[in-house]
């Protein structure tokens, strides 16, 4: 399946400060770690995968910092700003900015979000203060959505509605069957597929995730969807013991895959079919051969270009029980 778009259609980018390169240049630096190098940022001024929107914001980040004085974050005791986080409402035209800082008494920025990291970590995980719009605005499909700043979002909104309705035609579902959504996020999956079935019911180890799933299942009306925070390796359990088994599940884990333990939980819901939306071939492969072993049959998978520009594709496969 085609992307839609070639160009500027991720919905989010992460970028990075640095200092820059000479005494002579204002800085800081913002924008993406040159090809295997974590000491060294290439400044942006338009990436090609963004939004000119997403772009434009970014900038304004950077000028704000520049005329503020402030340093890119060193590891050392040194700086202060760390990263900056843009997420685009592609179907609402909202633009979101996440600031990301070392704990320092800051001028006011212009984003949204702040978040402070304590400690060396790179990461953008921390204490997050709304100093604008809290969540953001998107629709995909028939689906109006909330997403907290830690919740997950496909990047490529337009291709996500291609990916999401593959996903769909091959659970096959109808209106008495139960659907598992494991690794639920925000309830996109099974939200969109709850319309043809009985009851949906959703996993999720983040908690955020869930609140804004519990909050989308009530601003679009759907009645017969439940979500669950907890680990899919100790969730899935206790789930089927307060749902029952389920007709069909629905996985899409993170680029990791499955783990073995949790691919025998999995199993052990018994679904005849699972749905496993994959963005990393290498390892829907080895749980693809785990699951056939247990008695499935590997029917169909499609591939999706959902990171044009990148050697990244992401799957939709179909397993069907045929032995008990």
């Amino acid at each position: 399946m085609p992307a839609v778009e070639r160009w500027r259609y991720r919905n989010k980018l992460e970028y990075s400060f640095g200092p820059p390169e000479d005494a002579d240049r204002a800085g800081p630096l913002l924008g993406f770690h040159a090809r295997g190098r974590w000491d060294r940022i290439v400044d942006v001024d338009d990436c090609l995968l963004a939004s000119e929107a997403n772009n434009a914001a970014r900038n304004a980040v950077r000028d704000w910092a520049r005329d503020a004085g402030l340093a890119a974050f060193n590891g050392a005791g040194g700086g202060v700003l760390r990263n900056l986080v843009v997420r685009d409402g592609r179907r609402t035209a909202q633009v979101q900015t996440r600031l990301v800082t070392a704990t320092a008494e800051i001028p006011r920025p212009p984003v949204d979000l702040h978040t402070i990291v304590t400690g060396p970590s790179g990461g953008t995980c921390g204490p997050t203060g709304a100093l604008g719009e809290e969540f953001l605005r998107e629709r995909l499909g028939d689906l109006e959505l909330r997403v907290s700043p830690g919740a997950f979002l496909q990047t490529n909104t337009e291709t996500a509605e291609r990916l999401y309705a593959i996903a769909r035609e091959l659970a096959a579902l109808d209106s008495g069957e139960r659907l598992f959504d494991l690794y639920c996020g925000i309830g996109t999956i099974g939200l969109g597929m709850a319309a043809d079935a009985g009851e949906v019911w959703g996993l999720e180890n983040v908690p955020e995730a869930i609140a804004d799933a519990e909050a989308n299942a009530a601003a679009n009306g759907i009645d017969n969807a439940r979500f669950l925070a907890a680990d899919a390796r100790l969730g899935i359990g206790p789930l089927l013991e307060r749902a029952g088994k389920p007709d069909a599940v629905v996985v899409d884990p993170p680029r990791a895959g499955l783990s073995a333990k949790i691919v025998r939980r999995v199993l052990e819901c018994d679904a005849g079919r699972i749905v496993y939306v994959s963005c990393n071939p290498t390892t829907l492969a080895p749980n693809a051969r785990q699951i056939v072993d247990a008695g499935y049959r590997l029917a169909r998978v499609r591939p999706v270009d959902m990171f044009p520009q990148t050697p990244h594709i992401e799957c939709v496969a179909l397993l069907e029980r045929v032995r008990r």
